[in-house]
């Protein structure tokens, strides 16, 4: 069982910075991909970025590409999202997920675990 806490959401202007923060409980995380998602009024909950659980591999969507960096902390259980050049379609509720294995990363059937959401708010 992974219980996951994110965190860092806030409102912020166009082209600003925000690192989101994502809490994991257990003794299996670095033994999990993890990825973060978003889903904004009225659309479906769609892929951002995931990392693998020893944190050598990444994978971006390209609408985020070059903009948002994924990490992690193994000894800390948590896995962060910086989020850079933000735009106000960036605009959405951010949720972390945990994954199995690293396979079908953008779908979000392959997540078993999920936090709760942290809203963030760009503004133009």
């Amino acid at each position: 069982q992974v219980q996951l806490v994110e965190s860092g959401g806030g409102l912020v202007q166009a082209g600003g910075s925000l690192r989101l923060s994502c809490a994991a409980s257990g003794r299996t995380f670095s033994s999990h991909t993890m990825g973060w998602f978003r889903q904004a009024p009225g659309k479906e909950r769609e892929f951002v970025a995931a990392i693998s659980g020893s944190g050598d591999s990444t994978y971006y969507a390209d609408s985020v590409k070059g903009r948002f960096t994924i990490s992690r902390d193994n000894a800390k259980n948590t896995v962060y999202l910086q989020m850079k050049s933000l735009k106000p379609e960036d605009t959405a509720v951010y949720y972390c997920a945990a994954a199995a294995g690293w396979y079908n990363l953008g779908n979000r059937y392959n997540y078993n675990y999920w936090g709760q959401g942290t809203q963030v708010t760009v503004s133009s």
